[in-house]
């Protein structure tokens, strides 16, 4: 009997560790294939939300923090939350309907609406591609490279990468691009912000007492949420083949995206209002801001400022004129994709090197003010950005544009919300900018 009681507990056990090692197996192969699923859609959410964080938007968070130290951070968080919530709407509508949002409306609404916005994008996006080549020259010029060199360069070299590679390849390098925004995260943090200033003001919104704190506040909410980032991420995850059946995994994709985006800006924008603020440093172009960090927050602040905002052209200088590419070509009923022949002509490729050269021969021109230049051209985008997101709103609740994966009653009445928050800030700009020029 004892012999028997022993042999059963050894079999007990022999099958409990069994049992232990399948479910961990399988516990271990769940997880490889939701990494694996996690991979297979990454790109859309995070190349549009860190594209954001580009040269304009970083003047522009600059210019919140330097000129308004902690006070007027809570619009960033707004902004992240209404960047998640529309670039998912964007992306759902891509999924849905396999056409990117100028191809929507051309479907949709007739070939005149498709035309009307492919030309209202190309009119705001041509300003902040020129935006994107001078952060570029600012960057260059910190080490001493002139912008009549530089900013062409860049320009070469990017149009070789998208239209030579592949879809693939040109998303690789995309995305190695984009790590370099983390250093600003070090940049905040060297410049010794006081926490408690900074969570107050990221918290307890306070409402501008003058013009130039209302036109800050837009042109931030431009930066975050631009209409040609909305435009981009859903071409892109057409691009991509990104189906309904993706969206779960998709929403954690863009939604890390967004979140790390505002991150970013917060970090640019507290680093300039813990150190320009106090000594009523005023933001005139990148360079001074990489300058003024240097005696306050040490060189490493420099040099992480400068290597930043680099990264940043870089990134967003190949994604706007490629968003804006998307949306002339959809406009036209072309064919718009990355992985078309660059062997033989295609007006998706003509139109990206042609935006891309003319917004680098703009930047050389001598005596440009680089960052007025950026911070206008967030402006125009807040001032679009309402018809923007009020295309897709109606896309996205439209049966006969998305069938079955229309948003539902509550998902509409949260976006009428969002897109009165932006009407409301935009209204606001206007009426005090009204009152100063009366």
């Amino acid at each position: 009997m004892t012999g028997h009681d022993g042999r059963h507990r050894g079999l007990s056990r022999r099958h409990s560790r069994r049992g232990i090692s399948r479910r961990f197996a399988d516990f271990r192969l769940r997880g490889r294939s939701a990494l694996a699923a996690f991979l297979a859609v990454l790109g859309p959410g995070l190349l549009a939300g860190l594209s954001d964080d580009d040269p304009a938007g970083i003047g522009t968070y600059a210019v919140l923090g330097a000129e308004h130290g902690y006070g007027l951070l809570w619009i960033i968080p707004l902004s992240t939350v209404l960047l998640i919530w529309f670039h998912l709407l964007a992306v759902r509508i891509g999924a849905a309907t396999g056409l990117g949002f100028v191809a929507n409306l051309r479907v949709r609404w007739g070939h005149r609406a498709g035309w009307l916005a492919a030309g209202g994008l190309l009119f705001a996006n041509f300003g902040t591609i020129c935006a994107e080549y001078a952060g570029i020259a600012s960057a260059a010029e910190l080490a001493g490279i002139p912008a009549w060199f530089s900013a062409p360069a860049a320009a070469v070299l990017i149009s070789v990468v998208v239209v030579l590679g592949s879809f693939h390849r040109v998303e690789g390098v995309l995305l190695v691009i984009s790590s370099t925004l983390a250093l600003y995260l070090v940049d905040g943090l060297l410049a010794g912000p006081d926490w408690r200033q900074v969570l107050q003001g990221s918290l307890i919104p306070r409402l501008p007492a003058t013009e130039a704190g209302w036109v800050v506040l837009t042109a931030t909410l431009g930066t975050t949420l631009a209409p040609w980032g909305l435009a981009f991420i859903q071409s892109y995850a057409v691009d991509k083949k990104i189906r309904l059946a993706d969206l779960r995994v998709e929403r954690i994709e863009v939604t890390a995206g967004s979140v790390l985006t505002g991150v970013i800006g917060m970090a640019i924008a507290v680093a300039c209002a813990a150190t320009l603020y106090p000594h009523g440093v005023h933001v005139q172009d990148a360079a001074d801001v990489a300058q003024s960090l240097e005696p306050m927050a040490g060189a490493w602040a420099k040099l992480l400022f400068g290597v930043g905002l680099l990264g940043a052209s870089l990134l967003a200088a190949a994604v706007v004129p490629l968003a804006t590419a998307y949306s002339i070509a959809e406009g036209l009923g072309v064919s718009a994709s990355l992985d078309l022949d660059a062997r033989r002509f295609q007006l998706f490729y003509a139109v990206y090197i042609g935006l891309t050269l003319a917004a680098a021969s703009v930047v050389v021109l001598p005596g440009l003010p680089l960052l007025p230049l950026m911070f206008f051209s967030q402006v125009v985008n807040a001032v679009l950005l309402p018809l923007h997101v009020l295309a897709l709103l109606l896309l996205g609740r439209d049966q006969q544009t998305m069938g079955t994966a229309s948003t539902g009653p509550l998902s509409t009445t949260i976006s009428w919300v969002c897109l009165a928050m932006i009407v409301t800030c935009v209204a606001a700009m206007t009426v005090q900018w009204l009152q100063h020029t009366a």
